[in-house]
C-alpha cells in the first residue's frame, strides 16, 4: 500500500493523487495556500482547524489549474480567485477572513509527514474502532516489513527513499510527529472522538507519524519502490 496526499489549503480537507513531486516546499502545492484571521484581535494569523473545526466541511483540490478549486459543504465550487470567495467563507467559518497564497505555510516548515499502515492498523486494534487514515493528514501513507509504531523511535539520520526522492529526519524541525487535537475530529469535521488523542498520548508519548525533510527531489508515484533505513534497522517495502 502506498497513497499520495495533498491538502492544497491550510486544514481544508484535501485529495489523494497519483503522484506528487517533493522539493525544498516539501510536497509541491501542499498547504499552499491559507485562510488568514482578520478579527481585530487575530489579525494576520493563519485560521486552523484548531479555532474552526467548520474548516473541514470545505474541500479543496487542483483541477488542472494552478491555484485550487474549493468546494463548499452544500457543494457549491468556488475558483480560489472568485472575488466572492471571502465572503463566503467568512459567512460559513464565522470569521472575517482574507485569502494567502504562499509555498511552504505547514507547521514545522517546508516538511512531508509519512504516517505507516503497520500504525495505523496498530492504533485501529488498541482502540477497537475504525481508524480513519485521513484524520492524520499525511503526504505518504506507506506499508513497510516493520512494526506498528517502529516510527517512534525513529532518530536523526533515519533516510526514507521513495520513487524519485529521498527523505531524511534530519534538523530541528524533523523526526516522531507529535500530534495536536486536530486527528481527534473526523475528516469531515462533523464528530470529535477524544479518546483517540487519549490512546495516543498514554500509549505512544502522543506521536503518531515522523516528519521528514526532502534531500533528494523527485516524483513519488503510487506503488513506487520505497525503502527505510534507520540507525538501528532496514527495512523495505512489502
Amino acid at each position: 500500500m502506498q497513497r499520495v496526499l495533498r491538502w492544497p489549503v491550510k486544514s481544508l480537507r484535501g485529495e489523494e493523487v497519483e503522484q506528487g513531486r517533493f522539493d525544498g516546499r516539501g510536497m509541491a502545492g501542499d498547504r499552499a495556500y491559507a485562510l488568514i484571521d482578520e478579527r481585530d484581535n487575530h489579525a494576520g494569523r493563519t485560521l486552523t482547524v484548531r479555532q474552526r473545526a467548520e474548516m473541514l466541511h470545505w474541500r479543496s483540490a487542483y483541477d488542472g489549474g494552478d491555484a485550487p478549486v474549493l468546494t463548499a459543504p452544500d457543494g457549491t465550487s468556488w475558483a480560489w480567485d472568485h472575488p466572492e470567495l471571502p465572503g463566503e467563507l467568512s459567512r460559513s467559518l464565522g470569521v472575517p477572513l482574507s485569502l494567502r497564497a504562499a509555498d511552504g505555510q505547514q507547521d514545522r516548515g517546508p516538511t512531508v509527514l509519512v504516517t505507516f499502515e503497520s500504525s495505523r492498523a496498530g492504533l485501529e486494534e488498541e482502540l477497537g474502532r475504525e481508524v480513519d487514515l485521513l484524520r492524520f493528514r499525511p503526504n505518504l501513507h506507506l506499508e513497510l516489513d516493520a512494526p506498528a509504531f517502529d516510527e517512534e523511535e525513529w532518530a536523526a539520520g533515519t533516510v526514507l527513499s521513495a520513487g524519485e526522492a529521498e527523505f531524511t529526519v534530519t534538523g530541528d524541525v524533523a523526526g516522531p510527529c507529535i500530534r495536536c487535537a486536530v486527528p481527534s475530529w473526523d475528516p469531515a469535521g462533523r464528530e470529535r472522538w477524544p479518546a483517540l488523542q487519549k490512546r495516543l498520548i498514554d500509549g505512544h508519548r502522543n506521536i503518531f507519524g515522523v516528519i521528514m525533510v526532502v534531500t533528494r527531489p523527485g516524483t513519488v508515484r503510487r506503488g513506487d519502490p520505497v525503502s527505510v533505513t534507520a540507525d538501528r534497522t532496514v527495512t523495505s517495502a512489502v
